[in-house]
């Protein structure tokens, strides 16, 4: 299996087998964002807008594959634009598809995004994902610290509403390991 980074051309080539994932994620009960049953077309259109976040920028993408056309995992860093935040960046959309989990990609997948983050000096990361979900176990195992929970902060992809849990997770110099927490 393999781990790119694609630029917003080659992100934009790979929309169909991302619409899938994105798909499979929502299907299998993940709150990402979106409802169930998501439309491909809708997904791919998701997909399409991030390329020119990728391309300006603002957003980086990793993508897991293997071979040439299938589409595993995927992890997003969104990037800041002020200058007082440009030692932070958002954990975005970490997603495995169902066929793949348990397998340690989620895991391979934030480790490529946190060493990257770290490499671009970013000192300090955050995400928010739904209370009690199997992403957190991955979050709380890897380090990450939790702030709180905003109780009806988003719906999952069967419409209801559920908690939010908001991490954190200083890197490199500012990073403080757990036994000192």
């Amino acid at each position: 299996m393999n781990i790119t980074r694609p630029d917003g051309t080659r992100l934009l080539e790979r929309v169909g087998e991302l619409a899938d994932l994105l798909a499979d994620t929502v299907d299998g009960g993940a709150s990402v964002g979106f409802l169930a049953p998501l439309d491909r077309a809708e997904a791919a259109a998701w997909w399409q807008e991030r390329s020119a976040a990728v391309a300006d920028g603002r957003l980086v993408v990793w993508v897991a594959h293997e071979g040439p056309g299938r589409v595993l995992g995927t992890v997003s860093l969104a990037l800041p634009d002020r200058p007082n935040s440009r030692h932070r960046a958002e954990l975005v959309k970490l997603m495995v598809h169902r066929t793949a989990r348990g397998r340690g990609l989620g895991r391979r997948l934030l480790t490529v995004a946190e060493e990257e983050a770290t490499a671009r000096g970013i000192t300090l990361l955050h995400l928010d994902t739904e209370t009690d979900s199997p992403a957190e176990r991955l979050y709380r195992s890897a380090g990450w610290t939790p702030v709180g929970a905003i109780p009806d902060y988003a719906a999952d992809p069967g419409g209801v509403l559920r908690p939010t849990t908001i991490y954190y997770k200083r890197l490199g110099a500012g990073a403080i390991s757990p036994s000192t927490r």
